[in-house]
């Protein structure tokens, strides 16, 4: 079990995609009573009351349909009857220290103009769950080598005080040049500027990434999981 370092982050990090979507992107919500999920041309991410009580699951069921797949984050939770786990993802989540990050001369910024070559990267590169919108969800930053996009990195939940970096990856033909560190810290570095917080998640296992990232100043605040749901049918 990974021990988490002293930090004094707020509970509200528990509970990402809630106060999200009751929060900074409230306007991305499609709500029912004591669930939401964004909307799913931006993301992946359904949420239940933080108290994940019966009722929020009926409101997340039909919210959702009969038969649907949803994400749920947080701290692990066991789903009620009727729920069928299709896939588990363990991972950490990950908060920044003072470091202010720094920009990138060779970063540049992208858009929904990018959208193809956006998903031409996402698909080779497979870092985790990506709808046409989601670039529209915060600043991304990407690193072009003869014209063609060979990494990413951006901005994807966020609540108040606190914003997650996350779509970090690099074409696998030019891994080992620093792209991806160089891009974090950008973003870093922009999110800091408007005086937010920096948080982000990487898989538990995937030692290379967390050793980036540590290296970049980030330290592990817990284990989370992921979990891909269908709701009764």
């Amino acid at each position: 079990m990974t021990q988490p370092v002293p930090f004094l982050a707020p509970p509200v990090l528990d509970h990402l995609s809630w106060h999200s979507l009751n929060g900074p992107h409230a306007h991305l919500a499609e709500v029912h009573g004591r669930a939401r999920r964004y909307h799913p041309d931006f993301a992946a991410y359904s949420a239940l009351h933080p108290d994940r009580d019966a009722r929020a699951w009926r409101d997340l069921a039909t919210l959702a349909g009969p038969g649907v797949e949803v994400v749920l984050a947080g701290a692990p939770f066991t789903p009620p009857p009727g729920w069928v786990v299709s896939r588990v993802g363990n991972a950490v989540q990950l908060v920044a220290d003072a470091s202010p990050g720094r920009p990138d001369s060779e970063a540049v910024l992208l858009g929904p103009d990018h959208a193809p070559e956006i998903a031409a990267l996402i698909e080779r590169t497979r870092p985790g769950p990506w709808r046409p919108r989601t670039v529209e969800l915060g600043r991304y930053l990407g690193i072009r080598r003869h014209g063609q996009l060979v990494a990413m990195a951006g901005e994807r939940v966020r609540v108040p005080g606190w914003t997650e970096i996350s779509a970090v990856c690099t074409d696998p033909a030019f891994r080992g040049q620093g792209l991806a560190a160089r891009l974090v810290s950008a973003v870093v570095h922009s999110i800091r500027a408007r005086g937010d917080e920096v948080l982000l998640h990487t898989g538990v296992d995937n030692a290379p990434a967390r050793r980036l990232y540590e290296r970049l100043g980030f330290r592990v605040r817990r284990e989370t999981v992921f979990l891909r749901l269908v709701t009764p049918s």
